[in-house]
């Protein structure tokens, strides 16, 4: 009841909460990313690229998972955060209860969809003759967990928001501990191959799953209440609202991922690399890059409840600083990435298995070019983050969607008409330039807005 008035996140040092609430979150998401990035290891090395291939087929369906997850979860948090900075605990509760709803429901149905339309989405996906069994063993199963993962990752927001990030840090971590033990005994001893992967992963989940469901009862700013749970759909739109820039990211990158795909197989096809390799080699410069993106997006989700709580209490001068105090630290982690990709490509890629000579040239190639702009990468992700922690989703979704789907796209279309394979690499770091300018644009508007709102009375 008195959450608003005595929440640090009002109060104390800025670098401070961002420590406090990033930190738990980047190891979060970072363990998140290990489930993809250990299958591909395990699966590299115990079946060859042709599974690595597939499990880049079936990718995006984790990420169309994680669009819904993020739909809710960061949804749910800002309301949730924007809630108690205003003072109001009960529609605080309100918002969680409906959410906790909201992902049962967007769990099961998904999972129905996928288990009746999976091979025409494989097949659109970019699966080749080649590839399309492996693809399809693996996400028969991996689909049991995807309901668990939204669930998972939606309470795993709200813990963070409820000022508990070591919690929601806790429960992405068992899941990826569990996992990492699994999949050797899976695919090495028990020879269950890409099979095995999936089922270490699934297990994984469950675990995790059953952790952040506790939490439920353990809120340490509101009480939930039986009326807390029943359905509101103006609740349920206001939270999808909010998250939708996230949300918006995560499908624009299961849209590219399409798109790139197809272009890899049918390009590649016409190259001396054939389908396969630039396949596989996507898989794996796509992954590598989702840790740098992880650490990023755990800035970004660490900040979220400081800017929406700050917002809220119309702390203007606060919100900024956490903004330019996420940016620097993405700065830092993104120039990192950069020297990584660039200088030590190759032996990045020998973690994930062997291949031959014309396997390495290529995705060494790839890896340098697609990932050129890094550095201007995180920028983008952050903003469209913040818009969403303040209330303003149409404009965080509008960002979402510059990078992926206004740039990237029209890029990996034209592109290769003219350079052919090559083309498809050059059209990220094209795209990445283009987005970083429109972000500029918006934030610089935005922040010279909440100086002109400090200067008017609290009333207004």
């Amino acid at each position: 009841m008195q959450g608003s008035t005595v929440n640090p996140l009002g109060t104390e040092k800025i670098s401070k909460l961002l420590k406090m609430y990033a930190v738990p979150s980047i190891i979060a998401m970072l363990v998140s990313s290990l489930y993809n990035i250990v299958d591909q290891i395990f699966i590299g090395q115990g079946v060859g690229y042709y599974g690595n291939a597939a499990t880049n087929v079936a990718y995006p369906l984790t990420t169309i998972c994680l669009a819904i997850a993020l739909l809710i979860g960061i949804g749910s948090a800002s309301c949730f955060s924007l809630q108690l900075g205003a003072g109001n605990p009960d529609q605080a509760a309100k918002a969680v209860g409906n959410a906790i709803v909201m992902m049962f429901t967007f769990g099961i149905l998904y999972f129905l969809v996928i288990q009746v339309f999976l091979d025409p989405m494989l097949v659109a996906f970019g699966a080749t003759d080649k590839v399309f069994e492996y693809a399809e063993s693996y996400t028969r199963i991996t689909a049991i967990g995807m309901p668990m993962l939204i669930v998972m990752n939606g309470m795993s927001n709200l813990a963070r928001a409820d000022g508990s990030p070591k919690y929601s840090m806790s429960c992405m971590l068992l899941g990826a501990v569990i996992n990492t033990i699994l999949d050797p005994i899976f695919i090495f001893v028990l020879k269950l191959g890409v099979a095995g992967a999936a089922w270490a992963t699934v297990i994984g989940q469950l675990f995790s799953f059953l952790l952040a469901l506790r939490y439920a009862w353990c809120f340490r700013h509101i009480q939930l209440q039986r009326h807390h749970f029943i359905p509101d759909f103006r609740q349920w739109a206001k939270t999808a609202s909010l998250g939708m820039s996230n949300s918006l990211n995560q499908v624009a990158i299961t849209f590219v991922q399409i798109v790139l795909n197809n272009s890899l197989t049918y390009y590649g096809a016409l190259s001396v690399y054939g389908s396969e390799i630039p396949l596989a080699a996507c898989g794996i410069v796509m992954k590598v890059n989702a840790i740098l993106l992880a650490i990023i997006i755990g800035i970004s989700q660490g900040s979220q409840p400081i800017i929406g709580f700050n917002y809220g209490a119309r702390q203007y001068g606060r919100v900024r600083e956490v903004y330019s105090l996420a940016i620097k630290c993405n700065l830092v982690v993104s120039c990192i990435g950069f020297i990584l990709f660039q200088f030590f490509p190759q032996s990045i890629i020998s973690i994930f298995g062997n291949g031959d000579a014309l396997y390495f040239e290529f995705s060494v190639k790839f890896m340098r070019i697609f990932l050129l702009m890094v550095l201007l990468n995180g920028v983008q992700l952050l903003s469209s983050n913040f818009f969403a922690a303040i209330g303003k989703p149409l404009k965080g979704a509008l960002l979402s969607l510059t990078r992926q789907v206004f740039f990237l796209v029209p890029l990996l279309l034209i592109l290769p008409l003219f350079f052919g394979v090559d083309g498809i690499m050059y059209a990220a770091p094209i795209a990445d330039a283009a987005a970083f300018c429109t972000t500029i644009v918006l934030i610089r508007a935005e922040h010279k807005r909440m100086r002109e709102q400090e200067k008017q009375p609290a009333v207004a």
